[in-house]
């Protein structure tokens, strides 16, 4: 059975969501940002931490990773500086 949404790998990076990772002080330089981006289909990129091992065992109720998802973290300060960047629909 197919999924209801499956990632399209051809969709590109179109706007930053918020602020670069420099910009919000969580990097001093290029190598290993975390970021947010919106890309051309609507879609959302997230570059964070891989903690699918540390959180998999925690998971709450209703939550469930596929074998080809994983769970990213990234500082809380950059999704808040997204929020302007990200509409109310």
């Amino acid at each position: 059975m197919a999924r209801p949404w499956e990632a399209d790998p051809s969709a590109e990076f179109v706007q930053r969501l918020g602020k670069s990772a420099e910009e919000s002080g969580n990097s001093f330089g290029t190598k290993g940002c975390p970021d947010i981006w919106k890309l051309t289909n609507g879609d959302v990129a997230v570059i964070g931490r891989d903690l699918t091992s540390a959180y998999a065992s925690r998971l709450p109720g209703g939550v469930a990773l596929a074998p080809d998802e994983r769970l990213v973290v990234i500082p809380g300060n950059m999704l808040i500086a997204a929020k302007p960047d990200i509409a109310d629909e």
